[in-house]
């Protein structure tokens, strides 16, 4: 069993950044649901894939921030989704830089003042 079970990424404006993640990640969000006076957005997730689930999440107790824990998105292609992100105003906050399996690794800040990791796997 993988120890991480569900992420929740704190937003200040759920559309817009639901509008940068599908953007930068390609991604779609299905309706945003209303948990515990709270709103969300869950990513695209599959049982039995590797991977947590998670959501953007818009609520009193979601503030984002460049301090807290950094989430890692895995992408194919580190250079594209470095490009969409920087179209959609992101800012480089840690350049890409290899890791020692021949993948490679940068940080982003979202739409949101979140520090978030791209993560892209060794080619071959």
């Amino acid at each position: 069993m993988n120890i991480v079970a569900h992420v929740e990424i704190p937003v200040a404006d759920l559309e817009r950044a639901m509008a940068f993640y599908a953007a930068v990640f390609g991604i779609g969000f299905g309706e945003i649901v209303e948990i515990h006076g709270s709103r969300m957005a869950f990513f695209p997730f599959e049982e039995g894939k590797d991977g947590a689930s998670g959501a953007l999440a818009q609520g009193e107790v979601y503030v984002p921030t460049v301090n807290g824990a950094i989430v890692y998105f895995s992408v194919a292609d580190i250079d594209a989704a470095l490009e969409r992100a920087v179209a959609q105003g992101a800012a480089l906050l840690f350049p890409k830089t290899p890791v020692g399996d021949g993948g490679f690794v940068a940080e982003i800040g979202d739409s949101e003042g979140n520090r978030i990791a791209l993560q892209s796997p060794p080619a071959g």
